[in-house]
């Protein structure tokens, strides 16, 4: 016995002495494969002429000027920017909300008509820091808004309600701005997901005059294509 107790240690002795032999051929044997780095991001650049943008936006608007309870409108904003300098641009930018809204108390039955709004504007563009991954971008756009508030004002019988009579304004045009900027998340080198809060301004009235300018919150998510390179700094 005690003979096979040696042999026993002996064996497990010089397993454990040759154990890392094993492991350093296995090693030897064994390379992991190099990957070339690749980077979609390395050709970001900012001297291109072009943006255009398009996504799906949000506005929270006022469609009269006593109502408590406001709209939460749903649309789109579309936008072309012509760069001419790396950080200047003129962008000309196209909205449009849709959604219900609340009224004042009323004996027609009328409760949650349906009202838009549409904003087309213009206005300076200016790039702030940015690098491969993000950009951060200032915009000042003013122009006008056509609001339409009468689509759905109709008593249960049918006949046209006067919007005013139930707390809204009347269909019509004013001035219109947004205030704001965007937040770029770079994809590619021209292709970039875009997030864009704005204050927008109009001056919507009623024909006693009530209502005149009013800030609202919007904020709009959606694509960019960057095109044409070339922009001197």
């Amino acid at each position: 016995m005690k003979d096979v107790r040696k042999i026993v240690l002996v064996v497990i002795a010089a397993a454990v002495a040759l154990l890392p032999c094993f492991e350093n051929r296995a090693m030897a044997q064994y390379q992991q494969p190099v990957i070339a780095p690749t980077d979609t991001l390395a050709g970001v650049h900012y001297d291109y002429k072009w943006e255009l943008y398009g996504g799906v936006a949000y506005s929270h608007f006022n469609a009269g000027p006593e109502l408590v309870q406001g709209s939460n409108l749903g649309g789109f904003d579309i936008q072309a920017a012509r760069f001419f300098r790396k950080r200047w641009a003129l962008a000309a930018n196209g909205r449009g909300y849709y959604g219900t809204s609340g009224v004042a108390p009323n004996p027609y039955g009328i409760k949650g008509p349906f009202v838009d709004e549409y904003m087309f504007m213009a206005g300076p563009e200016y790039r702030g820091p940015s690098n491969e991954h993000v950009s951060l971008t200032l915009h000042a756009l003013f122009g006008g808004a056509y609001g339409q508030f009468d689509s759905a004002t109709k008593d249960q019988a049918g006949n046209p309600v006067d919007p005013e009579l139930i707390g809204l304004f009347k269909n019509q045009a004013s001035f219109g701005s947004a205030i704001g900027g965007s937040i770029d998340l770079n994809r590619s080198s021209r292709w970039v997901f875009r997030i864009s809060p704005d204050a927008t301004l109009t001056n919507f009235k009623n024909s006693a005059g009530q209502g005149g300018i009013h800030e609202q919150f919007a904020i709009s998510v959606g694509v960019v294509y960057r095109l044409k390179r070339g922009l001197k700094k």
